[in-house]
Order: C-alpha cells, then structure tokens, then sequence
C-alpha cells in the first residue's frame, strides 16, 4: 500500500531542508511522521531504543540512532542541529503503566522533561508532543474540550498530562515554542498487532485476517473517537509549521465522533465480506468508557480537519493487515 501524499499548501513548503528529530520514530505513529516528513524534503533523524518500534519501520533516507531518551549522550547526538522535535516516544500502554507506574514516570515524564532540555541546548524552533485524551478519563461531559479539568485514571494518563505541564513550563521560561496534541484513539497500517497491549482495531484486524474471532475486552459497547493514522500526522506537520508564537498551547486531534467497539467490528467483517462473533473478556484496568474530541481548538490554532474518514481509515488497515 503506498504511503499517503501530504499536499496541503500549508506545510508543502515548510519543511524542504529542515533537520527534524522524531523521537520513538521506528514505532507506529513516529515512522509515519518520519516518512511524511521526508516526503517534504526534511532531513529526519530518529532516536529510538526499539523498545516496542522496529527497524523495519525505519522509512528510506532517515537517520537513525538507537538509543532511549535518557540516555542524556544518545540524546544530546540526535538533537544537534535539529530546528524541530517530535515527541513521540513513550511507555504508550494503560495496563503496563498500571503494572509498572515507577517505569512509566520515569519514561513518560523525566523522559519528556529530558527532550525539552535537548531541544532547548540545541536551540530548536518548536517541540511538538505526542499528548494523549487519556487525560480526559471518564469526565461525563462529551465531546472533550481542553478546558475540560484533567481527570487521569492510569499512571500514564497521569504522565501525559505531566508532560503538557513540562512543555507550557518550557515555553514560559526559556522562550520555546512547543505544543501538546492530545491523540485521540489512534489506529492505521504499521501498528503492532502481537504485542500484549496491542490497540484494538489493530488486534481486532490481525484476528479477523487470520480467521479468529476477536476478543473484545468488556461488553464492547464502550465508545471512542478513533483517528486514522494519516489525521495525527497531517495536525503534527500544521503544527510544525504554523508560523503562530505557540507556548505550549493543547489541542485535540481526533474526528470529532465516536463509534462503540461492536460497531468497529461490524465495519470491519462487512470490508472483509465474513461475519464475526466476539468473544469477550474482563475490562481493561484503566480504560475509560467514552471519549470523543472537541476539535474546535485545532480548527483555530492550527486550521486543523481530517482528512481522513474512519472508513477509509479501516479500509486501508485492512489493506495493510492482507499484505494488499
């Protein structure tokens, strides 16, 4: 499946020349950033420890280094003369945060603070941060604002919302340019269906391509706004190149609805031509019931919109997941 082509005349000539540092770029969402990056003339530099990402995701012309963002000496090297950062890189699952909060503070916010710090001796342009709407938890009130008080249910809520603090922090005393943007629920071709903590349309796809039923954790009436990979990069590359003074401002990027998990499922077997009978286990610890985005913010800050459908979104995961 060939990569998406980002054309969109506010960033098309953004980025030609550029030295950008996508952190946990081998994973999911930072390969993607890389390669859109790249696309548009960037020069890219990933630092990431292969922890959850892998070398194959790396895309064609990127720099790589192994390393993790503690490591305060591979750090310091994938920093130098980077104009812009991309904070991807993160202990991403709720349940092993819950397992293991020790490890996810030590990841997810003395991590961040530690990138800011980079980015701050190099004297990079603007840090972009790969916040979560974990930090929304279970706040009765939909679609989630920004303005809405955090309401954090697992240590890595807890730690995404420490690391917006970090970077308003950064911006109000050192004068750098960053911005946190809450991912919604994330989903698209290169996420890793084997892990044990794998996200749900990604394990729902490697079950139903294989001939399994998949297993849905609770009753699968649980709702969330899920977001094709292609909408976080292209809110990531507006916010690189807005030419806005931004100083640690939060945003939304989701699709601004929300569909219940058997229904995701139901999408799913009707793409793939088979019908499915899930099976279901206990409820995620951790997990919210309902999340959906307010993108009204994203809209005025950065111009944001999807460009993106959830459709075409499963569509091309599928796509993906049959080797098509």
């Amino acid at each position: 499946m060939s990569a998406h082509t980002y054309d969109d005349p506010r960033y098309a000539r953004a980025f030609r020349g550029r030295r950008a540092l996508v952190t946990g770029g081998a994973g999911f969402i930072g390969s993607h950033l890389a390669g859109a990056l790249l696309g548009l003339g960037a020069r890219v530099r990933i630092l990431d420890n292969l922890t959850t990402g892998h070398e194959r995701n790396i895309p064609a012309g990127a720099e790589f280094i192994r390393g993790s963002i503690l490591d305060d000496a591979a750090l310091t090297m994938a920093a130098e003369g980077c104009d812009l950062v991309f904070h991807e890189a993160a202990m991403v699952s709720v349940p092993q945060s819950v397992e293991h909060p020790d490890e996810c503070v030590r990841v997810n916010v003395l991590g961040t603070e530690r990138v800011l710090a980079a980015a701050r001796a190099n004297k990079a342009r603007r840090v972009l941060f790969a916040a979560s709407a974990a930090a929304y938890g279970n706040t009765p009130a939909l679609p989630s604002r920004e303005d809405h008080l955090p309401d954090c249910w697992s240590p890595y809520a807890m730690s995404k919302v420490a690391g917006e603090m970090l970077l308003r922090t950064y911006a109000l005393n050192y004068g750098l340019s960053t911005l946190s943007l809450r991912y919604f629920n994330v989903f698209g071709p290169r996420q890793d269906p084997k892990s044990p903590y794998a996200a749900v349309i990604s394990a729902f796809s490697d079950a139903m391509i294989a001939g399994r039923e998949p297993r849905v954790m609770g009753d699968g009436l649980q709702t969330r706004d899920f977001v094709p990979i292609e909408n976080i990069v292209h809110a990531n590359l507006l916010g690189a190149a807005s030419e806005k003074p931004l100083m640690g401002e939060v945003a939304n990027v989701g699709c601004a609805g929300r569909i219940t998990l058997l229904q995701v499922l139901d999408r799913m077997a009707t793409v793939l031509g088979r019908s499915v009978r899930p099976e279901h286990g206990p409820p995620r610890a951790g997990d919210v019931r309902h999340s959906s985005a307010d993108i009204s913010r994203a809209r005025e800050l950065l111009g944001y919109e999807p460009i993106v459908t959830f459709e075409e979104g499963i569509r091309r995961t599928l796509d993906w997941s049959r080797g098509s």
